[in-house]
Parts: C-alpha cells; sequence; structure tokens
C-alpha cells in the first residue's frame, strides 16, 4: 500500500474534526470523503455518457427483461 502524505491546513482540521464519528480517527474520516469523491467521479460519468446519448436509451435492450420481468 501507498503512503500518501497530507498536510492539513487549519479549515482541514475543523471539517475532518466535525465530521468524526464516535471512535473514528482522521483518517477514517478521510477514508470515507474518498468514497463520497469516487461516487461523485461514477456519477459524473454516468452524466457525461447520458449526455453523449442525449439521454436517448430507446435503442437499448430492456434490462429488466433478464430478471425475469
Amino acid at each position: 500500500m501507498a503512503d500518501i502524505g497530507f498536510r492539513a491546513n487549519a479549515e482541514d482540521e475543523r471539517i475532518i474534526r466535525a465530521a468524526m464519528r464516535d471512535g473514528e480517527r482522521p483518517s477514517d474520516v478521510i477514508r470515507r470523503a474518498l468514497r463520497v469523491l469516487q461516487r461523485d467521479m461514477w456519477q459524473e460519468r454516468v452524466r457525461r455518457d447520458a449526455r453523449r446519448q442525449d439521454g436517448d436509451l430507446s435503442g437499448e435492450q430492456d434490462g429488466w427483461r433478464y430478471f425475469g420481468f
């Protein structure tokens, strides 16, 4: 696993402290924040793909059929 250095400024520390849950360490908060960033990146890719297709999925196969519906 790679070591990644991070020097939090006063505002970063304030945000981390405010976001900490019982029993969490600052590194746990940063990991949660990274998961939120990952989800945001996924959502942006989905939006970009939808714009590229102009939101028209009429040519796509119906995915429900594969689940027996």
